[in-house]
């Protein structure tokens, strides 16, 4: 259901194929939601079932047909219902957690290893977050869309921030 909203979210700032879609995903939701092609489509044709959305084929030359898919009236309904129902919290499931939680079968090296791969990976996210948040500045944000995108990818950046900073505490307490 959520990725249904997140895609009705997407085809309010404008029409796009299932392709756009998923480079959009990648460039801008992909900090807090991620979804793989397949799910995209097969999530795009639920939509277009229900009557949340239209597809419009636009010819061109040289290149397949674009089959360009628009939100309807009762999409953003739909949108503006869940947006409306308040701040859900769904259950956080992190395999690396479940690492964490029995890594005392591991030897010293083993869990120490453990942690430092998912520092290095955990920075590596960071750094690419950061770099997309470069030229971003939120007080001349242009309009409150632009700001309310560029402060959720702020609350991703935290996020890293305070994973790396947790890593650091349990590798320096480590028994």
């Amino acid at each position: 259901m959520v990725l249904a909203r997140l895609i009705l979210g997407l085809l309010c700032l404008s029409p796009m194929t299932g392709y756009e879609l998923k480079k959009h995903f990648d460039s801008s939701i992909n900090h807090f939601w991620n979804a793989d092609k397949a799910q995209i489509y097969r999530t795009l044709a639920q939509l277009v079932e229900q009557g949340y959305a239209t597809v419009r084929t636009v010819p061109q030359t040289n290149y397949p047909d674009r089959q360009e898919h628009h939100i309807t009236e009762a999409g953003r309904e739909v949108l503006n219902q869940w947006l409306s129902n308040g701040a859900a919290r769904s259950p956080e499931r992190d395999p690396f957690m479940g690492q964490v939680f029995f890594a005392a079968e591991l030897e010293q090296e083993g869990i120490e290893q453990l942690l430092l791969e998912r520092r290095k990976a955990t920075q590596d996210v960071l750094d690419d977050y950061l770099s997309q948040r470069e030229g971003i500045d939120m007080r001349a944000a242009a309009d409150r869309r632009s700001f309310l995108m560029a402060a959720t990818l702020d609350h991703a950046i935290r996020q890293q921030a305070a994973e790396l900073e947790w890593l650091d505490a349990v590798l320096e307490h480590l028994p």
